[in-house]
């Protein structure tokens, strides 16, 4: 159903009539009295030409002063998103819009200025705001996503994230959408609505990043050597931080836990974020090719089987 205010307005014929003959009227009036009094109507014709003279004047002034401050406005408002290092599009965003909305709240005052009933006015522009407002309600989601995204800046560009079940390097945020680039050289575009209502996890934020190990070896190894072989190896990463930077800790090494075919030992260790994945995969290739040349084995999933005949009892492995 369509809202009433939305619905158009059916024109009547007796009512046009009516206004037609007002008109009529008010023309033949002002013969009659000019034919009648012809000084004093054209003095108070004359005084009402001087009055709105003034309300023109004070109108044409009022634009003036009115588009100057507007000006002074915008102005204000690039220097102090530019002083904030603001994102350009945000900048964009917030002048336009408050230039729109300061000029048609003077063009209002102008009309309201020279003695024109603005009730009307604001109603069609009411009217209006509320038409636009219902068609472009998702699009009016995704621009205040964007503006909160561009204020509070979750991420930027070259910022690796994931989010909306996608992950990539952030390429281009603009006020209504993200633009992801995935690892695969995929374009991924999502909507800042749906993007900053949901969990964004920024891998880039921080210039830090700890990595984790799971390394698995067979029962009987000895917890003290292997411990000591995987802290061995980690460490002589020359991109491994240790306690000496700000923020990182040394590496360590601990027996996790005991699994049902073998004995887990995690590794951690704190790097730069753009060292992550290429220190991940290299301790991946020094612990498969270093560990055997210590007498260190990976193990292989076991089952222990029971067979029993009368009293006696073999055990075999496989």
């Amino acid at each position: 159903m369509i809202p009433p205010i939305l619905q158009s307005t059916t024109i009547d014929p007796e009512q046009i009539v009516a206004q037609t003959d007002s008109a009529r009227a008010t023309i033949e009036k002002f013969a009659e009295n000019l034919a009648a009094n012809p000084q004093g109507t054209l003095e108070s014709l004359l005084q009402d030409a001087i009055h709105f003279g003034i309300k023109l004047l004070l109108a044409i002034l009022i634009y003036i002063v009115g588009a100057w401050l507007i000006r002074k406005v915008r102005k204000v408002l690039v220097r102090m998103f530019t002083r904030r290092g603001s994102d350009k599009a945000l900048c964009s965003f917030v002048t336009s819009l408050v230039s729109i909305s300061l000029t048609i709240l003077l063009i209002i005052l102008v009309i309201g200025t020279l003695g024109i009933n603005t009730t009307s006015l604001a109603a069609l522009l009411a009217a209006g705001g509320m038409a636009i407002g219902m068609a472009l309600s998702g699009t009016v989601q995704n621009f205040a996503g964007g503006i909160m995204i561009l204020v509070f800046k979750p991420f930027k560009a070259g910022d690796f994230i994931e989010a909306q079940g996608y992950s990539g390097t952030v390429n281009i945020v603009t006020i209504v959408s993200t633009t992801l680039t995935t690892v695969d050289n995929k374009e991924i575009i999502i909507p800042n609505g749906a993007l900053f209502n949901g969990n964004i996890n920024n891998y880039s934020r921080n210039p830090l990043r700890r990595v984790d190990w799971e390394v698995n070896v067979e029962y009987g190894t000895d917890a003290a050597r292997c411990s000591e072989k995987l802290l061995e190896l980690v460490r002589s990463d020359s991109r491994v931080l240790d306690s000496s930077t700000a923020g990182a800790a040394d590496p360590r090494v601990v027996l996790s836990r005991l699994g049902d075919s073998s004995v887990v030992f995690s590794v951690r260790a704190w790097v730069k974020t753009e060292d992550y994945w290429d220190v991940y995969f290299d301790f991946n290739n020094k612990v498969y090719s270093e560990l055997p040349k210590s007498g260190i084995a990976f193990p292989f999933p076991q089952l222990d089987v029971n067979i029993k005949s009368g009293k006696s009892s073999t055990s075999t492995e496989a």
